[in-house]
């Protein structure tokens, strides 16, 4: 019967749910596969019926695995963040915080702003993962993440952690010595311009620029393609293509003359960084550090 269920079969459930993969999970749990498997299926025999779907690639819940997965999650996270704040009682705050970001934002701000804070509290240790999608940080398991103003959820509290950015196009002397700078955002149709793939929906992120009032969005072509945009400054300093990128990573290549910035009257600024997370992080004592080590002064 569902009431002699003990809690450890079922949050050794939730972790099979969300990973997907018996293998995964025994490694999370610190257990074997055969133990965990075991454990599931007597969890399913005493609930009287399937919760996980079994194939040769993993395991993934079924209906009714799905319903009992968003009942009990809420509840296990909250429990979690219980046992974290009361375990951060500490003399010094500790403990793991996840931060899902794009690596502009993690070379230029969290890591200068974070690696002064660690050595001060030596129990805090800090994961921060690069990503461009707009991913589910409660269902991903993240503490916080970072990106800019507008593209944070409504239910998420939002700290501001960065000015407004603004961006620019720029190509290596190399390029231009063959061929004429773009005056209007449409010019770039017929140049070889690097690419960024965004993990959301696999498409290629559309250029956006902005003059008095007038949006244009192009989609460039070019030769590379990356998921990240530290090869795209690269692959424009080696003279393969021009870039699309925030100001303060393009200017100090103008300024030494390896890049020649265009379209300045057309670059756009959006607003900055922000750093958003759910209410229920704010009460951990090494998270709220976090926090106001990041939090943008006026």
């Amino acid at each position: 019967m569902a009431n002699r269920i003990d809690l450890n079969s079922l949050s050794a459930f939730i972790v099979v749910a969300r990973e997907r993969s018996f293998t995964r999970a025994a490694a999370q749990l610190g257990t074997t596969q055969s133990a965990l498997s075991h454990s599931m299926r007597a969890l399913e025999e005493r609930m009287g019926m399937r919760l996980l779907a079994r194939t040769t690639r993993g395991a993934s819940p079924t209906e009714a695995g799905e319903r009992l997965l968003s009942k009990l999650t809420p509840h296990y996270e909250g429990i979690e963040a219980e046992l974290g704040a009361i375990s951060e009682l500490r003399d010094k705050p500790s403990g793991t915080i996840r931060i899902t970001t794009h690596d502009h934002a993690a070379s230029t701000i969290l890591w200068p702003k974070l690696s002064k804070l660690l050595p001060n509290y030596p129990d805090i240790t800090l994961e921060i993962n690069i990503g461009y999608g707009l991913i589910d940080i409660v269902a991903e398991r993240f503490d916080a993440g970072v990106r800019i103003g507008d593209q944070v959820a409504k239910d998420m509290i939002a700290v501001r952690i960065s000015p407004d950015i603004k961006m620019a196009v720029a190509g290596s002397p190399i390029y231009f010595a063959t061929r004429a700078k773009p005056v209007v955002p449409e010019d770039l149709t017929a140049h070889n311009c690097g690419n960024l793939r965004l993990a959301t929906h696999g498409g290629l992120y559309a250029w956006e620029f902005e003059k008095d009032g007038k949006q244009v969005n192009v989609q460039v072509t070019g030769q590379v393609i990356f998921n990240t945009s530290a090869q795209l400054l690269t692959a424009a300093l080696e003279g393969h293509a021009l870039t699309y990128a925030p100001e303060d990573v393009i200017q100090p290549h103008v300024e030494a003359g390896r890049l020649v910035r265009v379209l300045d009257d057309w670059s756009p600024t959006f607003p900055g960084y922000h750093l958003y997370y759910p209410s229920r992080r704010q009460s951990l004592p090494a998270f709220a550090l976090v926090v106001e080590a990041l939090k943008l002064r006026d």
